[in-house]
């Protein structure tokens, strides 16, 4: 069995995320590559060593660059803050080493330029994090949609809202402080991902992106908020159809609202994230007064599913979502092949991003940038 010696930088939330996928994912999938925890980089030497001894990696490296630089290191991935995504990335670019890439594809959208440019350069392979879209139910979602179950599509609406800062009282942390730590940078790439997946490009924009808290509690007093709290996004499909986005980090009562619905002409979809093992189908047929949607237990015979579990309705959870994208990588990574999304997929999600952005500061409808880099 094929072993790849794997970096790992970052061991915070996302940082375990990976981890653990990356210790789970050949006994899950059996792979044919097999990763090996070679070693992990963290914000401090002290903190590598930490991670290294909880999540079972052999080494621990004193900076991203020593890991990086390591021979036995052969794939990288990245779990940071999203300032320290471009420098790593080209680092190991340049040095012909596969990359995953957690969301968003670096701080702004001329890092992910960067990056994708990069990328491409090398030619090696290159993958975006967006977890949540590979759900089994999403990606039975998309195949639906794909063949045509629902009709000629006629309408999206996707949102991605929690309440994790819907408490004024809580105070001012990274998270509020940034573009690329906002809503608009933190949340909205996952349904953004999820719209040009189901619909394809998005070509333009009307939007209005706002602060709630304007401020928070500091340690010396109120601390301005320099991001977003929330966004409406109104857009218009490449395909002419018409959607609608809303994103949130105050949004009381929601957990994990990664959600959509897709009319058709003849029938609709309906996705909730926090009911993530069943997807709602309605078809426009039979007797009327039988018409419903229909509740679909996700099970082995939807995508990703049955390597995790034979029994239907069993479930999948938020730990799979990354044991599948690791399986996904190294699968790329072993035949030498591009590994969706890819960084100038990571791009057209920033670009759909900065697009909004423009649009609420102008107010007006604003086209999203194409594919330049």
């Amino acid at each position: 069995m094929a072993e790849i010696g794997i970096g790992l930088v970052g061991g915070g939330y996302m940082g375990k995320a990976h981890a653990v996928a990356l210790s789970a994912v050949g006994t899950v999938f059996d792979t044919g590559l097999r990763p090996r925890l070679e070693m992990i980089a963290a914000g401090s030497a002290a903190s590598a060593e930490r991670y290294r001894a909880a999540y079972g990696f052999l080494r621990a490296a004193r900076d991203w660059r020593e890991l990086v630089a390591d021979p036995r290191v052969e794939a990288v991935v990245i779990a940071t803050p999203q300032a320290l995504h471009r420098k790593i990335a080209e680092a190991a670019f340049a040095l012909g080493k596969p990359v995953f890439c957690e969301k968003p594809l670096g701080a702004s959208l001329a890092d992910a330029r960067a990056m994708v440019v990069a990328a491409e350069a090398a030619g090696v392979v290159h993958m975006s994090g967006f977890n949540y879209v590979r759900t089994p139910a999403t990606q039975f979602a998309r195949k639906l949609v794909a063949e045509g179950a629902i009709g000629r599509v006629t309408w999206f609406r996707g949102e991605h809202t929690e309440d994790f800062l819907a408490d004024p009282s809580l105070p001012g942390n990274w998270r509020t402080e940034g573009v690329a730590t906002g809503t608009m940078g933190d949340l909205a790439p996952h349904p953004i991902n999820c719209a040009l997946a189901i619909m394809g490009p998005i070509a333009k924009v009307s939007a209005v992106v706002e602060t709630v808290h304007a401020t928070r509690p500091g340690p010396d007093g109120p601390v301005a908020v320099t991001n977003d709290d929330h966004a409406q996004i109104m857009c218009r499909f490449a395909s002419g159809v018409l959607g609608h986005i809303y994103v949130s980090r105050v949004a009381t009562g929601r957990k994990m609202g990664y959600a959509y619905e897709v009319h058709g002409t003849e029938g609709a979809i309906r996705f909730d994230g926090e009911d993530q093992n069943a997807l709602w189908l309605y078809r426009a047929e039979g007797p009327e007064a039988e018409r419903g949607f229909r509740k679909i237990l996700i099970g082995p015979a939807h995508p990703d599913y049955l390597p995790f579990c034979q029994g239907p309705g069993h479930g999948t959870g938020y730990q799979d979502q990354i044991i599948i994208e690791a399986k996904d990588f190294l699968a790329a990574i072993a035949a030498g092949r591009p590994a969706w999304p890819t960084f100038r997929d990571g791009l057209a999600v920033w670009q759909v991003v900065d697009a909004t952005l423009r649009a609420s500061a102008s107010g007006a409808w604003v086209e999203v940038e194409g594919e330049k880099t």
